[in-house]
């Protein structure tokens, strides 16, 4: 430790706390007590206010202590009739006004003629109520457009536009009805939308021209006018004449609750929860050979696939393997079962089976095209298909295939097996028809999961099952 310094060689005590050292928050408090503290004129210490504890700060200042310079006067401002403050709330809608009694839309549009052509066409927003952020922005941006090119050497008329169909109104005007939608017809139902999307026509329109929006508003395109739907119909019929217009089938999202099919904006994927199952398919067909020439009785060889969907079993139409992986037999008790061979592990953990033998022997799948199995549980056979979209990421290396349910599913039957039926056993509101049968007909898709995995087990196709979590589409309502 350092040596104590002689009392003569002492350094002389701070003239002031602040050049202590160090300059630390206890050197701070020390400070404003020892020049603050004992203070007794407040005069003395009102210059020193910026400094004081909040204490101090409190305390009244005297009179004499106001600002005595003016700095407005120092400044050289310029000179406007312009006020002070915008004060926009109260000017904005006089300026609007200002706009409408000159007619300034038409005006610029008038200036401009003669001038090239540009037009915007105004994709309608839906006239179902109040304009939201979207509505609003896509608005703001269309006006900005408009603006510049009129400015711009172009002549840009704007005429805005509202979609007066379709289930947003719908959906819209039945919850305005309460509990009285329950018994509403078509007829009367179309009468309600009607009357409800001309009733927003008018509210959107004003709050568009509230945000300074310049167009044609009162001439805007509905969508329900009859000569907007002629047209439409004159456009069809020519497109019908060309050969562009085909009836045919395509995989959709759909909405049970609003029974209306779902783009893919209008899907929201979220983690659910789930059985995810193994399930063996009878083998009943050959054509190739294969099984013959490996030694395996037909009637003992079985195809194992694996979902997270059970309640489209009843779609199942046919197995999908990829022609490039090896495929194994795999021997459980006297049965045998065909899967992926890099997948053999992973499959008989899932279902829990450690007893089981791996022939050494493995087949191409391009070598199983065209065999068929009996369908688990509906008077059916299904086919064993080929393609690219089957990977070892999961499962059994062999797809389960319902071209009624799954986009890829779809139009690999499509494109390249016509043989095969498509098969949509659901109705719009997400039950399964007596196509489905007659013990699962009725039931809810999600009830029905539970139904057919006790079915399954027990007849005797189920090899396994594993509880997940897994995304599953969502419709955004």
């Amino acid at each position: 430790p350092a040596q104590p310094k002689p009392a003569a060689a002492a350094a002389p005590a701070a003239s002031d706390p602040f050049d202590a050292e160090p300059f630390s928050a206890k050197a701070i408090q020390g400070a404003y007590d020892s020049r603050f503290g004992a203070l007794q004129d407040k005069a003395e210490f009102q210059g020193n206010e910026r400094l004081l504890p909040q204490r101090y700060a409190e305390k009244e200042k005297k009179p004499d202590q106001a600002m005595s310079q003016d700095y407005n006067k120092t400044l050289n401002l310029p000179k406007t009739d312009l006020p002070m403050r915008g004060n926009l709330p109260k000017r904005e809608p006089d300026t609007l006004q200002k706009w409408e009694d000159e007619d300034l839309y038409e005006q610029m549009i008038a200036k401009n003629e003669g001038k090239p052509k540009y037009i915007l066409h105004d994709g309608p927003p839906y006239a179902n109520g109040n304009i939201h952020m979207g509505t609003a922005l896509n608005k703001i941006i269309k006006d900005i457009i408009i603006r510049y090119k009129n400015m711009s050497g172009f002549q840009a008329p704007y005429v805005p536009g509202y979609d007066t169909h379709g289930l947003p109104i719908e959906l819209k005007a039945l919850s305005s009805l309460g509990d009285k939608k329950a018994g509403v017809s078509k007829l009367e139902l179309r009468q309600i939308c009607k009357e409800f999307a001309t009733e927003h026509i008018g509210v959107m329109n004003e709050q568009f021209k509230r945000l300074g929006v310049q167009g044609d508003f009162e001439n805007p395109y509905l969508t329900l006018r009859p000569e907007f739907e002629a047209r439409q119909v004159e456009i069809f019929g020519e497109m019908a004449k060309k050969g562009y217009i085909y009836k045919g089938m395509k995989a959709v999202y759909w909405c049970p609750e609003d029974r209306t099919a779902l783009a893919e904006a209008e899907i929201e994927y979220a983690e659910d929860e789930c059985d995810s199952i193994y399930v063996r398919f009878k083998l009943t067909d050959d054509p190739n050979g294969v099984l013959a020439k490996h030694n395996i009785p037909l009637d003992k060889a079985w195809i194992v696939i694996w979902t997270t969907t059970t309640w489209t079993l009843p779609a199942n139409v046919a197995t999908c393997l990829n022609p490039n992986l090896e495929y194994a037999f795999v021997k459980i008790g006297d049965a045998y079962h065909i899967m992926a061979r890099e997948l053999v592990e992973s499959t008989m953990k899932g279902c829990h089976i450690d007893e089981y033998e791996v022939l050494p022997e493995t087949v191409l799948g391009s070598e199983l095209e065209l065999m068929q199995y009996q369908h688990p549980f509906l008077d059916r056979k299904g086919l064993v298909i080929l393609g690219d979209h089957v990977t070892l990421e999961g499962g059994t290396g062999c797809v389960h295939t319902a071209p009624g349910h799954g986009v890829e599913d779809f139009e690999v039957c499509v494109n390249h097996y016509p043989q095969v039926p498509v098969v949509v056993p659901v109705d719009d509101a997400g039950r399964l028809t007596a196509e489905a049968g007659e013990k699962f007909a009725g039931l809810k898709v999600w009830d029905a999961n539970k139904v057919i995995l006790e079915h399954i087990k027990e007849s005797g196709h189920l090899m396994g099952v594993q509880h997940i979590t897994h995304q599953y589409p969502h419709c955004w309502r």
